[in-house]
């Protein structure tokens, strides 16, 4: 446990490998390992906003004209990265909730950043700065196994490091909202599997959505078999499509 934060709850565990990084442009995180960058050149927040958010029909079902759920909005993540989403979200949920509201957060990351990497790269973004700096003040200094923060009186975000496929299936059901958000499907294709994407489908409640900037026709080939109904969207910043859906 950090001695950082009180509020910290890191459960023991075998430290995953670390993925070595590159860095493009100063402050962008590029994984050799899977070859890819963690969020889209042109503006990660951005595209956060359009993809992750708009797709889920967020923040419009936090206001007070949509459905409040006394326990609680849940999101699911799979690849918390550099934290990017769950700053934007927090950033928009704190403009948008109402008082007693709860968000739980809950990401599935098997090669969680170090603090440091954390910091530099969210340090890009002036409109999220004191989400980051919140962040890193809370993130232990060795993440691993399950990591539960209270990031203020209304929010809760949880990262369980390991592989995806086994934290979401031990994950207790009830999810209103999912971010797909791993690596490629061509670069990594286990974050986007029939089996996974089965288990997304089995701990989302009824009318529980998913959104995600991936189209390729496996990935959607694969929602639309664990049941979920798949809609094509217009992608951010010139991307042809997206995916979002409902169960």
């Amino acid at each position: 446990m950090s001695d950082r934060d009180p509020d910290i709850l890191a459960t023991a565990g075998q430290m995953p490998d670390r993925q070595p990084l590159d860095w493009h442009d100063g402050d962008m995180p590029y994984s050799q390992k899977f070859g890819d960058h963690f969020y889209c050149r042109t503006d990660g927040r951005l595209e956060c906003g359009h993809v992750f958010l708009a797709g889920n029909g967020l923040p419009e079902r936090w206001s007070p004209a949509g459905d409040p759920k006394e326990r609680g909005f849940r999101i699911g993540e799979l690849g918390f990265g550099t934290g990017l989403n769950f700053c934007e979200t927090w950033r928009q949920w704190k403009l948008r909730r109402k008082p007693g509201a709860r968000l739980h957060f809950m990401s599935f990351e098997l090669y969680p950043m170090r603090r440091d990497e954390i910091g530099r790269a969210l340090s890009r973004w002036p409109e999220i700065d004191a989400e980051r700096k919140a962040l890193t003040a809370a993130w232990p200094d060795d993440p691993a196994g399950r990591i539960d923060l209270d990031m203020d009186d209304q929010t809760r975000l949880t990262v369980v490091c390991g592989p995806a496929l086994e934290g979401v299936a031990n994950a207790d059901p009830g999810f209103d909202a999912w971010f797909l958000d791993g690596f490629a499907p061509s670069r990594n294709p286990d974050m986007w599997s029939p089996e996974l994407m089965q288990a997304i489908y089995e701990t989302t409640v009824p009318g529980g959505t998913f959104a995600t900037y991936a189209a390729a026709g496996f990935v959607r080939r694969n929602l639309q078999a664990a049941g979920f109904t798949v809609e094509r969207r217009p992608g951010f910043a010139g991307k042809r499509e997206m995916l979002c859906g409902e169960k």
